[in-house]
C-alpha cells in the first residue's frame, strides 16, 4: 500500500518562494505508468492541479502556473518536491501530492495535504 506525506512550511511570505516535499513510501517513485502530482485547494473553491513529475521523470505543469512552477525529485529518497516562486496571497490552500496511474486515469493514493498561507 503505498502512502504519501507532504512536508514543508506553513506559512510564506508575499513574493517569497513556496517549497513542499511530498515523501513516498511503498512503492517507488520511477515505477512504470505512474505519475506523480501536486494539487490544490484554495479556500472555498475546488480542487487544481498543479503538475506532475512522470515515471521517467518529465514535468508537465498547469498553463496559468507553468511559469512559477517546478517540480523535481530525489529517487535516492522516493521524494518529488514542488516549488513555487512569487506567492501571492492567491496561492493559499491545502496542498497535496497524489500518484495518478496513467493506465486507468485516476488519482489513487493522496497525502493528507497540508495547508500552505501565504501572508505578511
Amino acid at each position: 500500500q503505498v502512502q504519501l506525506q507532504e512536508s514543508g512550511p506553513g506559512l510564506v511570505k508575499p513574493s517569497q518562494t513556496l517549497s513542499l516535499t511530498c515523501t513516498v513510501s511503498g512503492g517507488s517513485i520511477t515505477a512504470d505508468d505512474y505519475f506523480w502530482s501536486w494539487i490544490r485547494q484554495p479556500p472555498g473553491k475546488g480542487l487544481e492541479w498543479i503538475g506532475y513529475i512522470t515515471d521517467s521523470g518529465r514535468t508537465y505543469y498547469r498553463p496559468s502556473l507553468k511559469s512559477r512552477t517546478s517540480i523535481s525529485r530525489d529517487t535516492s529518497k522516493n521524494q518529488f518536491t514542488l516549488q513555487l516562486t512569487s506567492v501571492t496571497p492567491e496561492d493559499t490552500a491545502v496542498y497535496y501530492c497524489a500518484r495518478y496511474y496513467r493506465r486507468s486515469a485516476d488519482f489513487g493514493s493522496w497525502g493528507q495535504g497540508t495547508q500552505v498561507t501565504v501572508s505578511s
